[in-house]
């Protein structure tokens, strides 16, 4: 089971002595992280990014990607220290520091900065803090924050762009999104949200398109993609419930059944 610290709002250290298996996530804030022990996979529509031991990944907000952590090469625990750079502490440095507005960020969505000696020991600074969380004031976490953000800035020009790009999503494709993303077990209203829907022109735009409701559509699909996997791939309903966006087994085999007359069991016996 994992263990999750809030070390203060947006610094947060997780550790878990088990494998935690392919989770949703959608960050709505930029994240920066490094990997103290174990490795986690990161799984995106651009493909997957590896944190092993050690490793420093910057990860870009409003994306959409799959988890899964591992223990080390010898057991050891699966531990991270991630600093959530919100949108209130970059517009107030970008107002203290005169930071004019960039355009759109087109680049990678997760920037490898393993190398980085200078945020390795930033991220050192921390570890004192994880027996003595109390000590971590607003004060301190604010300096800490805009320390990483001084760091990203002096790596390189293109974190300019990155971090003080303020434009949420614009309105898009909503067809092309959702056939691309359905897989992803994230709330409707993050799926509005990146479509830069409100959620009541999402449901209303998304009737007007699938002539039914998103919750029922994106079962439909996450199903029938299931069943093809299943029953052309020969998958293990265990390995794909996940993959189709599916919280738990149990619940993926209750509505298998109840779609198509049969568990994913009986398909994979035929």
């Amino acid at each position: 089971m994992e263990n999750t610290v809030s070390l203060h709002h947006n610094i947060v250290y997780s550790r878990s002595n088990q494998k935690i298996k392919s989770t949703e996530h959608y960050f709505p804030e930029h994240a920066l992280g490094i990997m103290l022990s174990g490795e986690s996979h990161y799984f995106t529509n651009e493909g997957t990014f590896v944190m092993k031991e050690g490793a420093i990944c910057l990860m870009r907000r409003n994306q959409l990607f799959k988890k899964q952590k591992n223990l080390g090469p010898n057991g050891e625990p699966i531990a991270l220290i991630s600093i959530f750079l919100d949108q209130k502490n970059l517009h107030q440095y970008a107002i203290e520091n005169n930071i004019s507005k960039q355009s759109a960020y087109k680049g990678k969505p997760m920037v490898d900065l393993t190398e980085n000696i200078f945020l390795k020991g930033f991220f050192e600074s921390l570890l004192p803090y994880l027996d003595n969380p109390k000590i971590l004031n607003a004060k301190i976490a604010k300096l800490k924050i805009w320390e990483a953000i001084e760091l990203l800035l002096q790596t390189s020009d293109n974190f300019r762009n990155f971090l003080f790009d303020f434009q949420e999503p614009h309105k898009i494709d909503l067809e092309a999104y959702m056939n691309h993303n359905y897989k992803y077990n994230i709330p409707i209203s993050s799926f509005a949200k990146l479509s830069g829907r409100s959620l009541s022109t999402f449901k209303r735009d998304f009737r007007a398109i699938f002539e039914t409701t998103p919750e029922k559509w994106l079962k439909k699909q996450r199903l029938e993609q299931a069943y093809f996997l299943i029953k052309q791939k020969n998958k293990r309903p265990s390995e794909i419930y996940l993959e189709v966006g599916f919280e738990s087994l149990s619940h993926f085999s209750y509505a298998f059944k109840k779609q198509f007359g049969g568990t994913p069991t009986d398909l994979k016996k035929k």
